[in-house]
């Protein structure tokens, strides 16, 4: 299958991606992204809601102390490295960046908590920038359709990038996370429903 091919058929199946955190700005992303971390985002939405009423920037998150934040956000999980990183995160953002969260994957990384994934995910869905992050989802939809065969979700995502054009990075990302989300599912993948069944190595093994 050629990877034109390829898009064509994910463009039918997911024309208009949209990311499922809900957020009003990138700090509020850039905390939902660091609590999503083997977590749901329909949980993380539920706590980011009442979170967010008050504490929506790198100011007000700092009014809280590390054991209330972790009282906010426990039913998120790992909840003690999660409430230190945003924390971290949000006086980073004070200190180096007047607050903001800034528009460069580099920077991004500086921040505590913040990963290669969660940069990219912030800069690609904040930002319109192109990246493509490399969740779980992405890796196992990537090796089942033959684009990669590891587990590393750097190599995954160098594969992807030298596949498909840089501009369809950030729309292909969100594609591919909510394909593997709701149809290629790591247990029983709805494979009736998928148009890529000829060319999955999971079909075939």
């Amino acid at each position: 299958m050629k990877n034109e091919e390829f898009l064509e058929k994910l463009n039918k199946l997911i024309p208009e991606p949209k990311c499922e955190l809900k957020y009003n700005s990138p700090y509020e992303l850039l905390v939902a992204v660091i609590l999503s971390a083997q977590c749901t985002d329909r949980r993380v939405n539920i706590v980011t809601e009442e979170l967010f009423k008050e504490f929506n920037t790198p100011e007000k998150m700092l009014k809280l102390s590390q054991e209330e934040l972790e009282e906010k956000i426990h039913s998120c999980g790992f909840y003690h490295n999660k409430a230190k990183n945003i924390l971290e995160m949000s006086k980073s953002l004070l200190e180096k960046f007047n607050g903001q969260v800034p528009n460069d994957l580099d920077k991004l990384q500086t921040l505590a908590g913040v990963g290669r994934k969660t940069a990219n995910v912030v800069f690609a869905e904040a930002f319109k920038g192109n990246a493509i992050a490399v969740d779980t989802h992405v890796l196992r939809v990537s090796n089942r359709l033959g684009f990669v065969k590891t587990e590393n979700p750097f190599i995954c995502e160098r594969a992807l990038m030298e596949n498909f054009d840089e501009k369809v990075w950030g729309k292909l990302h969100l594609q591919l996370v909510l394909f593997g989300r709701y149809i290629c599912k790591a247990q029983k993948p709805d494979c009736q429903n998928c148009l890529f069944l000829n060319d999955c190595k999971y079909n075939i093994e």
